[in-house]
């Protein structure tokens, strides 16, 4: 590798970094990288990059703040942000980390149990998993209702320790 390629590597590299300090602002213990929902990060120029996010489902009002983020903590860094906002492929659970979904289980809410690429919304039979207490590990829940505080979640509770918690539904 040419040191012209390294620099260049490197230089992606800071400016992947860069974007995946940004939080989620519904969600601030996830980062944008955690969520899944970075995609791509491209430098364009001595000082200018164009950063690619998929949004949880085409409707989510977070999209904006997290653009304006993203810009805000290129900025601090010298570099002037472009931000692309691509639909397709959809987001999926299957994009989080799996240090996002630890960071979810400790801020208390439920991450999701399985992965929507295996197939789990198709088929003749459903299957429906149980969904762990973040609170307590007891997988004796309830689903109370299918949305929660936003789309993504469903209002689950423990019929253990009682507590009423967050489940972020395989998507």
């Amino acid at each position: 590798m040419t040191a012209v390629a390294v620099q260049q590597r490197t230089q992606q590299q800071q400016a992947w970094d860069i974007a995946a300090t940004v939080c989620d602002p519904e969600i601030p213990v996830l980062t944008i990288e955690d969520l899944g929902i970075l995609r791509d990060v491209q430098v364009t120029g001595e000082q200018s990059v164009r950063v690619t996010i998929t949004p949880t489902y085409s409707g989510c009002p977070a999209m904006d703040a997290i653009r304006d983020d993203l810009k805000i903590a290129f900025a601090k860094k010298g570099y002037t942000a472009e931000v692309d906002l691509v639909l397709a492929p959809a987001w999926t659970t299957d994009w989080m980390t799996e240090a996002g979904k630890a960071k979810l289980q400790e801020y208390g809410i439920a991450p999701p149990s399985g992965m929507a690429a295996a197939g789990g919304h198709h088929g003749p039979i459903r299957l429906k998993m149980a969904v762990k207490c973040p609170q307590c590990s007891s997988l004796n829940t309830k689903e109370l209702t299918r949305f929660g505080s936003t789309s993504c979640k469903a209002l689950y509770v423990c019929k253990d320790c009682l507590e009423p918690f967050d489940y972020f539904k395989v998507l």
